[in-house]
């Protein structure tokens, strides 16, 4: 028992060498005396002999070596004191040839009181019966580090990879845990991790890290990591194997993903140029760059005309005219500018010219030379800047959206000492892009916002459509045919729910003043249309604008160079239901629409008339009626029924006869019908609105009473999800459930019953949840820290609208969905 490797795991930890095998099978007892005591079938298969050839005889005589007395004493001491011992020894077989075996003795115990040892051992056999050459290769050219530890995390191997990533040699691992080693890798973290893959003998996979190492110690790098149980013959785990690869690329990507998502939350927040600029400036600085200007173009901070300079194909100035929209440093006061916020610019980076803004390519300075000639002479002012503060790394992108040059934003560092790399770039590129868009999208609401008292603003719908529940069809003659315009006006407009609301109103006069102030109008129902108000809620709003609006006229605090004077206006208001077949309206001194049954029967229904638009305090009343299928609805001004005669009355048997056609295209009856009643130019504007009712089949709604039970909602998500699927909308299941489960469980929490789930599919698919209370919802935006307040949060980023509405047992709260086309 005097062999080098016997003399070496003499001194290690019985498991801290050769990990890889397992215990083996073949096992004897023997007394302090050196008596066989105890013989296992493993042995006797091991070494050929019976039990009781080998009982209560000498264990030495199964030696194939010399006797060591002196040896032999000294492992049984060792064994004494608990630590147990290991090593190679050749064993005779009974055949007489020599049997190399591993050779592992246990620490001492007692049988009857009498001393013993256990002895264990397997036939030494190749590890690596594919040749070295396999090895070799895993431990020069394998791209990813991989390590070998004990069952106390101890190195015992590990390749060339690994020895590279962490900068420390393979000498000083072997033997010692990652926490003495790299302690700036999450060590402990990673020593958890690797304890509980021992335990569980479950592998981890890809866990993510950041740290540094010896061999790059002054950049952070992200590591994925994958552990994994070794696992000898017997079933029993020796030791624990990682991998590990450098993803600090990947990780940087990602990271990058994540900063372009906040920035598209952060910027464009307003319709307002200036505002727009500054917040890309703020967003940059200091997670980007130390230094942010935004240059703008004069033309793009105009309210006048367009406010484009040029596009690819347009004419330009020799030098563009700039303005200073936005700069932000990480100094206090900016000394680094040289303009400031207003101020007149035409900043481009020498050698670029004109060039910069029209192809719209990205400039990267890697390197920033205050001394460059170019610099000095083109930019002076500039360069002396630059040398004070030390920037030293420069980014100008050029501001385009829609084929149209913006302006130009620079980045710039000074305070970090890393240099701008190409990757950079990428990520100058898309923040100055998302900018662009949405200071584009600013102008151009700026535009209009000025030109809203224009006649392009108070132009009436070009095409019109009420979905699933109606057909339309609409005709509008000014009475100053010179240019087009009037003072009536008309509008569908899609609600929730496959409802459809109908508007018609009547300004008083014609021209220029009446088409203005029926825009303002126009505008106004549809605003008040979307916040989901009764008619006669909405014509009462409608009355109170009218009546400020005069007011504000009157004392002179309208707009300066306005010319409209609301001198008064009429207006009527219908929502019609596709899924119950009734049509409430309210009117403010307008005349009755006008119903045609499927059988041709022509009726006026009676309804309060209201008083018309601006007088105040007084109320507005709705009337309900049901409308059969293929019912016509006609919705006019008082010019198509007036006439020549001036006789209303004579003027809606007109249009009654007019109408009372079966089977007519309604573009052909619309058209004929105020063809008919007003056969020459009047002095009066004209509209006509008609509409054809449809009835939205059982087979597209489905509704479910709720209990008040936070039990319930998992009931009815299910229904709900069967529902969706049994429409053939799988694409739509996983969103759905989500949505049922925040309102459903939003009313149970916080509303009153009864409370009702209702899905309807026409061109979108419609989640309503119904309740008894008139508390209006709010949509919050949580803190990280906040339990809750991401219902309706999270339901507004599902669906592609959401709403609320109120009814007279309480309120709805709806979401629609876009339906995948087949």
């Amino acid at each position: 028992m005097d062999s080098p490797r016997e003399d070496l795991d003499a001194q290690a930890p019985v498991g801290a060498r050769d990990l890889l095998d397992a215990s083996s099978d073949a096992a004897a007892v023997v007394s302090a005396a050196g008596t066989v005591v105890g013989w296992t079938r493993a042995a006797e298969a091991l070494l050929g002999h019976p039990p009781a050839e080998v009982t209560g005889r000498p264990a030495a005589r199964l030696l194939a070596m010399r006797a060591d007395p002196a040896r032999a004493a000294g492992v049984a001491q060792r064994c004494r004191s608990g630590m147990g011992w290991s090593g190679l020894v050749p064993l005779r077989h009974r055949d007489g040839r020599s049997v190399l075996v591993d050779l592992r003795v246990s620490a001492s115990f007692r049988i009857d009181d009498e001393e013993c040892f256990l002895l264990s051992a397997r036939e030494q056999r190749p590890q690596w019966p594919m040749g070295q050459s396999v090895l070799d290769g895993f431990l020069t050219r394998s791209p990813i580090g991989m390590a070998v530890m004990d069952l106390e995390l101890r190195y015992v191997w590990l390749n060339d990879t690994l020895e590279q990533f962490g900068g420390v040699p393979r000498e000083q691992r072997l033997g010692r845990r990652l926490s003495e080693l790299l302690p700036g890798l999450q060590a402990t973290t990673l020593e958890t991790l690797m304890r509980e893959v021992l335990k569980t003998r479950e592998p981890v996979t890809d866990y993510e890290y950041l740290g540094w190492s010896w061999s790059d110690p002054h950049r952070q790098h992200a590591y994925s990591t994958s552990f994994f149980p070794l696992v000898g013959p017997d079933d029993s785990v020796t030791g624990v194997c990682y991998l590990v690869s450098d993803v600090t690329e990947r990780w940087a990507a990602r990271q990058l993903l994540s900063l372009v998502n906040e920035a598209g939350t952060r910027i464009g927040t307003t319709l307002d140029v200036l505002r727009t600029a500054q917040e890309l400036a703020d967003f940059a600085v200091p997670r980007f760059a130390d230094f942010v200007i935004v240059d703008l173009l004069e033309p793009v901070l105009s309210t006048e005309g367009h406010g484009t300079w040029l596009t690819d194909a347009g004419p330009a100035p020799a030098r563009p005219a700039m303005r200073r929209a936005a700069l932000r440093t990480v100094r206090e006061g900016h000394p680094e500018v040289v303009a400031q916020v207003g101020d007149k610019v035409d900043f481009l980076p020498p050698p670029h010219g004109l060039d910069l803004l029209i192809k719209g390519e990205a400039i990267l300075i890697p390197e920033l030379d205050p001394e460059d000639l170019l610099w000095v002479t083109e930019q002076p002012a500039r360069a002396a800047r630059i040398r004070e503060f030390g920037l030293h790394s420069l980014i100008s992108v050029p501001m385009r959206a829609r084929n149209t040059a913006l302006g130009l934003t620079t980045f710039a560092r000074s305070l970090n000492p890393a240099p701008f790399q190409a990757d950079d770039v990428l990520l100058a590129q898309e923040l100055v892009a998302r900018a662009a868009v949405c200071v584009d999208n600013a102008r151009r609401y700026t535009r209009e916002h000025t030109a809203a008292v224009t006649l392009q603003r108070s132009l009436l719908p070009q095409a019109l459509t009420g979905g699933t529940a109606l057909d339309v069809a609409s005709s509008y003659l000014p009475a100053d045919a010179t240019d087009g315009v009037g003072g009536d006006w008309f509008d569908v407009i899609p609600l929730s729910g496959a409802r459809v609301g109908l508007v018609v109103g009547d300004v008083v006069g014609h021209g220029l003043t009446a088409a203005a102030s029926m825009g303002r109008l126009r505008t106004a129902v549809q605003t008040l249309a979307d916040m989901e108000l009764p008619p006669d809620e909405l014509l009462a709003h409608l009355d109170d604008l009218v009546l400020r609006l005069g007011e504000e006229e009157n004392s002179g605090t309208a707009s300066e160079g306005s010319t409209a004077t609301f001198v008064g206006a009429t207006c009527l208001y219908a929502v019609y239901d596709p899924v119950t077949r009734r049509c409430a309206m309210a009117r403010a001194g307008h005349p009755p629409p006008v119903v045609v049954a499927p059988d041709g029967q022509v009726r006026f229904p009676e309804m309060p008339a209201g008083p018309p638009l601006g007088l105040g305090g007084m109320a507005f009343e709705a009337t309900e009626i049901e409308l059969a299928e293929n019912s016509l609805i006609g919705l006019y001004t008082d010019g198509l029924i007036e006439g020549a005669d001036r006789d209303v009355e004579l003027g809606m048997a007109r249009l009654r006869a007019a109408l009372a056609v079966p089977d007519t295209d309604l573009d052909t009856l619309c058209a004929s019908a105020v063809q008919q009643l007003v056969p020459v130019p009047q002095p009066d504007d004209i509209a006509l609105l008609l509409a054809r009712t449809h009835a939205l089949g059982i087979d597209h709604v489905v509704s479910w009473d709720v209990p008040v039970d936070p039990a319930a909602v998992g009931e009815v998500r299910a229904k709900a999800v069967h529902q969706v699927l049994t429409w053939g909308y799988d694409e739509l299941v996983t969103t759905t459930e989500l949505i049922v489960s925040e309102l459903v469980t939003n009313a149970i929490r916080y509303a009153e019953p009864p409370i009702t789930l209702r899905l309807l599919r026409d061109s979108r698919l419609t989640c309503e949840v119904a309740d008894g209370s008139s508390t209006a919802p709010r949509l919050r935006h949580a803190r990280s820290t906040d339990e809750g307040g991401r219902g309706l949060f999270l339901v507004a980023q599902l669906a592609h609208r959401w709403g609320a509405r109120h009814t007279a047992d309480g309120k709805i709260i709806w979401a629609e969905q876009e339906i995948p086309a087949t």
